[in-house]
């Protein structure tokens, strides 16, 4: 089972003897299943079949369902007149033509077009609905297709961004090692310019750094973001529902970014946490239209 975007289209298209049948559906992106339908009250009855077919083949989304269709042209061998509809007709334009004092004139080749012709709502029924139903079918299975395919596109640029995560991951677990050295350095300068007249266990003082420093240690959000980073990965490369999963370990790798983020005083760290947050940022957006 691929991975499905929230985002496609659709359209089956079916003929029969009298009538062409097209379905479109188009999908967006939603928390859960939102369905509107535009078509004919001739298909009325269909729909809570419809509703019930597409509820059983997608699992999220907002779908925008269209069914239309039109007459075949056969050259109007088989052309009857409805006697109603032409009487309809000059009930109508008559009284107008004789309030003007205009003559009213028509010709008999003016009903000849489909407006006036004699309907036969059952066998029409008969042949439109499966002809409808085979058009959905054919609808709901390009959809399918159109959704996965953009579901892999959207998958692959998801890998990107988490590629760029954790090179940013990597460049700050370098810079760790370092930053106790730099900070102690920088602190006990400033205790010595600060604090020159005044006598003040050095000893004590030095202990205290490493008491800041170790409130300062960042270990362990990186060893936690790493293990986010690779059920994520996973995520991403397995079939299926994914949506929820990947929200999910965004915001625990958001919890650990932000924390790396205030834990560090260094301008560097600081600059690849920004980059590391833009890029789950990124993940988080285009993630929304997966199922």
């Amino acid at each position: 089972m691929p991975v499905y975007s929230m985002t496609g289209f659709g359209k089956g298209e079916a003929q029969g003897e009298s009538f062409t049948i097209t379905s479109e559906i188009k999908t967006v992106n939603n928390r859960f299943k939102d369905f509107k339908f535009r078509m004919s009250s001739l298909f009325n009855s269909q729909e809570l079949e419809l509703r019930s077919k597409l509820d059983n083949e997608f699992r999220r989304g907002s779908f925008d369902v269209s069914v239309s269709y039109k007459k075949v042209d056969k050259g109007d061998v088989n052309f009857q007149v409805d006697p109603k509809k032409v009487e309809a007709f000059i009930n109508l334009m008559k009284p107008v033509f004789t309030k003007t004092g205009t003559t009213f004139t028509v010709s008999p080749t003016e009903f000849l077009r489909s407006d006036f012709s004699l309907d036969d709502d059952g066998e029409r029924e008969k042949e439109m609905l499966p002809l409808m139903q085979k058009s959905i079918d054919a609808a709901i299975k390009a959809l399918k297709e159109s959704r996965a395919q953009e579901g892999g596109k959207l998958v692959s640029k998801l890998l990107e961004h988490l590629a760029v995560y954790e090179e940013r991951l990597k460049n700050v677990e370098k810079m760790k090692g370092d930053y106790p050295e730099i900070l102690r350095e920088k602190l006990t300068q400033k205790f010595h310019e600060k604090l020159k007249d005044i006598q003040v266990d050095e000893g004590r003082f030095l202990q205290e750094i490493v008491f800041y420093l170790e409130k300062l240690d960042v270990d362990e959000e990186i060893n936690r973001a790493k293990i986010h980073l690779q059920k994520l990965r996973a995520t991403l490369n397995s079939t299926g529902e994914i949506g929820r999963q990947i929200d999910f370990l965004l915001q625990e790798l958001g919890r650990e970014t932000n924390t790396l983020g205030s834990k560090s005083a260094h301008p560097e760290i600081s600059s690849h946490v920004v980059e590391m947050k833009v890029q789950l940022e990124k993940i988080r957006e285009q993630a929304l239209n997966l199922e």
